[in-house]
């Protein structure tokens, strides 16, 4: 992609904003390859990848397995202190910000071109969700 914005200076809820955009058009994709055609079980299966909850397990299962390179990790981090001002009501602040540093990450490697590693990790994603 890589836009005029630099995104390794960019907002970390900018980031986020569009890494959450990004990893539900890969799920979807993902949902519908494998044959899932009803759109209301369509849409209640892609709430087991997109929620705060299981994109933090996935965020803190890479952590403890060290798999992110330095610039990664730094994004995690901005991502994961960025004070969105509201946490929603069905989840916890820490796994909240969890879940916003999983979608910075996203949202880094897409806005910064990084088309090949951005597979890599959602994949990577798609299978720790689904147990792999």
């Amino acid at each position: 992609m890589n836009s005029t914005n630099d995104a390794k200076v960019m907002k970390s809820l900018t980031l986020a904003y569009m890494g959450d955009a990004v990893h539900e058009i890969y799920v979807r994709q993902h949902l519908i390859n494998k044959g899932s055609v009803k759109p209301n079980h369509l849409h209640q299966t892609a709430i087991k990848f997109v929620s705060a909850k299981a994109q933090a397990k996935v965020i803190l299962h890479w952590l403890d397995s060290e798999l992110l390179s330095d610039d990664e990790m730094s994004v995690v981090r901005r991502g994961r202190n960025a004070k969105s001002g509201s946490v929603p009501k069905n989840t916890d602040v820490q796994t909240y910000r969890y879940g916003t540093a999983f979608e910075a990450l996203i949202g880094y490697l897409y806005l910064d071109g990084q088309e090949a590693r951005l597979k890599e990790l959602v994949s990577m994603a798609i299978e720790f969700v689904e147990g792999r």
